[in-house]
């Protein structure tokens, strides 16, 4: 129980003075200040300028302050495990899981024992960040008074949600250590319908065979939460010069270009953390597990977790629970759950600031050569012609006679990890000869068409999705192009209106229409006949597409439920198989409860898209529908749209976007670098400011702004220019 479970209990003032900077970080900021100076351009965004790569650091900091210091607190108190110090109890277990995968103990050790170069890029993180509290009183932290230098090795993957559980939920590690050590040997596992999730995203290569100038084109399409990264430039007289998109709190562009060449990541499914199946015992005070025939004492590490509680902070000591494997984080079958993973490491953010500045394909290869990044896919082209992805980067060695998939058995050694495979082991391409690559979060052994790789040269655990809709799409519009393509034509591919699932969902509804009633049909013969008119292409003014978009999210959620489905990406083979456990009539029930819904929200079931479907930009996320917002053309990626633009109902009658196209770019790498990029709503997070929807119209319509990357070009284009602090 909770009172045999935690061994402190103490009331902690909720106002914490903010920590005052010693004369000597004052000092040393100012210095760095001065050889820094921050150029915004016309559109807001940030070029920083430092004498040296912790200058460059410094500035970006103090910068992504400036726009959302709110954004890098939320995600340190993330990293750290201390969200309920800021939002109470409820998100206690969420920390306590997160503070047994990722031990700060660690991170404090490697920021001590860095190389001088590196550590000073950790310092001047750390210094960016205080010297803008610093100079900037009436900003007021949550919880977070002063950044550590050592914050940054917490936070070494700029993905959405890139801590791997191995699949373990939150429940089940409350259960876990709810329960009381004398019955954490029991079962609790339960599964669960997970929601679908927005992580997908889109990366584009194009050789020069492919393109109207003869130069390599990358495309960039992250799909994330709305404003979850920033745009900024980092340059540095000693070789730094990178472009792109930030997520708040890292000092690496994470996905972006320099003069040479360029990177996008997608997510990746690949398995890269195993839960082991511990068999415990326990004698006395001590737990054991069983190891190749010997008694192994489970480890044990003290947590002190806080959260609010009205106007006090309450702290809990937990003892945690870990096997060499890992952290314990749950337990089924009788058996505890550790989990194996690469979460955290300082190789992962070497990695990260090592592609930066990567201006050739053996240094961008030297880079990942580190085996470090377990989230991502990266998609790569450069100056130099090459066009190259990789499925995966950190990809652990395994015997294949066992099913990763599950938890194995943590009482052998046969399951241990073999090492990792080397970089030019896990699936990849380099150079295709059809001259391009696609990857949409999809079977990465159609990346290239014909030049794709060979998916038996490869185990089965190190590439397991599926094919999804996008990547259908985006093999239709790369594999045979009616001409070569230039920058706008790369745009107008990555906005692409085709909803692809529809070729699949709409012939089976047809199908169940004309095997129904005269009455039944007599009812639905007009939206009937509107969706066979369709071209399946999702416009603003277009009633087909509402119709269809609200009717496809109730056959995917209605099938999803029907075959108690875990998983929520929604791939081409799973959509056959659901399809054809659904009913014919069911699919005409939800063709009938879509129009029914619409007449009761608007009136009528003649709704064009774009007068439901809005984009608006609001101070606390909070949406109205009284409020000016914008008409938008575009659906989630679900339906197998490149461009996604996930909206819903939030006590409104309109649908309004809240993730999808984020930060986007599209680069060509000639003689000299030349980008278009835009990015949602605008860089500023002030309501106040004109750069807080300056580009809102552009991101809806997908016309891109010019890059500018070239000092040259800056200043033509510079709005204001400063030192931080001034």
């Amino acid at each position: 129980m909770i009172k045999q479970l935690f061994s402190a209990c103490l009331l902690l003032p909720l106002i914490v003075s903010a920590q005052q900077l010693s004369t000597a970080e004052i000092q040393r900021c100012r210095a760095s200040a001065k050889r820094t100076t921050i150029i915004r351009d016309t559109w807001g965004v940030p070029h920083i300028y430092g004498k040296t790569d912790a200058d460059a650091v410094f500035g970006l900091m103090y910068t992504q302050c400036e726009d959302n210091f709110k954004g890098i607190e939320r995600n340190y108190l993330y990293q750290l495990g201390r969200q309920a110090e800021a939002d109470g109890e409820s998100l206690m277990y969420e920390d306590i899981q997160l503070q047994l995968i990722a031990d700060s103990a660690d991170a404090i050790k490697e920021y001590h024992t860095s190389p001088a170069p590196f550590k000073k890029l950790l310092e001047a993180f750390a210094d960016g960040i205080n010297y803008y509290l610093y100079k900037h009183p009436e900003v007021k932290p949550l919880v977070i008074h002063r950044f550590e230098p050592w914050f940054a090795l917490m936070f070494t993957d700029g993905s959405v949600s890139a801590t791997n559980t191995g699949g373990i939920d939150l429940n089940e590690t409350k259960q876990f250590y709810d329960a009381g050590p004398e019955k954490r040997g029991t079962s609790f596992y339960r599964p669960v319908q997970q929601e679908e999730k927005e992580t997908g995203s889109n990366g584009f290569a194009l050789s020069a065979s492919k393109t109207a100038t003869g130069n390599t084109m990358l495309y960039i399409n992250p799909h994330v939460p709305f404003y979850f990264r920033s745009e900024v430039q980092m340059v540095s007289e000693e070789g730094l010069n990178a472009y792109g998109a930030v997520t708040w709190g890292q000092f690496f562009i994470y996905q972006g270009f320099n003069a040479h060449c360029g990177w996008m990541h997608t997510s990746s499914n690949a398995d890269v953390a195993d839960l082991y199946e511990e068999k415990v015992s326990r004698k006395g005070n001590q737990w054991y597990y069983e190891y190749n025939g010997t008694q192994k004492p489970v480890i044990t590490k003290k947590i002190s977790i806080r959260y609010l509680q009205g106007d006090k902070r309450v702290q809990r000591n937990i003892t945690g629970y870990l096997t060499h494997h890992g952290p314990v984080l749950a337990s089924r079958n009788d058996k505890w759950l550790s989990l194996k993973a690469n979460n955290r490491s300082y190789n992962a953010l070497l990695e990260s600031w090592m592609i930066t500045k990567a201006n050739t394909f053996a240094e961008y290869k030297k880079a990942m050569d580190l085996l470090s990044n377990t989230s991502n896919n990266t998609v790569y082209a450069d100056d130099q012609g090459n066009i190259a992805f990789w499925y995966g980067n950190f990809m652990p060695r395994r015997d294949p006679k066992f099913d990763w998939t599950l938890p194995v058995d943590g009482s052998t050694a046969a399951t241990e990890w073999k090492g990792v495979h080397t970089l030019d082991e896990i699936v990849h391409v380099y150079n295709p000869a059809t001259g391009w690559i696609q990857n949409c979060n999809a079977n990465p052994f159609a990346s290239s068409g014909n030049a794709s790789p060979n998916k038996t040269n490869y185990p089965f655990y190190m590439a397991p999705d599926g094919q999804n809709f996008r990547s259908v799409r985006a093999i239709q519009l790369f594999n045979n192009p009616d001409k070569l393509i230039n920058l706008d034509d790369l745009i107008s591919k990555g906005y692409d209106h085709y909803l692809a699932i529809f070729d699949v969902l709409l012939p089976s509804l047809f199908n169940a229409y004309e095997q129904t009633s005269d009455s039944v049909k007599q009812q639905l013969l007009e939206p009937i006949q509107l969706l066979q008119k369709w071209d399946k292409k999702s416009t603003a003014n277009s009633i087909a597409t509402s119709l269809a978009v609200e009717w496809g999210t109730r056959m995917l959620t209605g099938m999803a439920i029907v075959l108690n489905s875990e998983q929520a990406t929604y791939q081409t083979e799973r959509v056959n198989t659901m399809l054809k456990n659904t009913l014919p009539q069911q699919q005409l029930l939800y063709l009938s409860e879509t129009i029914t819904n619409l007449k009761s929200r608007f009136g009528t079931w003649k709704m064009p898209w774009g007068d439901m479907n809005r984009y608006q930009r609001s101070k606390n996320g909070i949406f109205h529908d009284d409020q000016p917002s914008l008409p938008v053309a575009q659906t989630a990626s679900t339906f197998g749209q490149l461009p996604s633009f996930v909206s819903s109902t939030q006590n409104t009658k309109k649908r309004y976007g809240y993730s999808g196209n984020s930060f986007i770019a599209a680069v060509e790498f000639g003689p000299k670098v030349k980008a278009k990029t835009i990015i949602t709503g605008g860089q500023s997070f002030d309501p106040v400011s004109k750069h807080f929807s300056d580009q809102a119209a552009m991101f809806v319509e997908g016309k891109f702004k010019d890059v500018f990357f070239y000092k040259d070009d800056l200043m033509k284009h510079m709005e204001r220019a400063y030192h931080p602090g001034e």
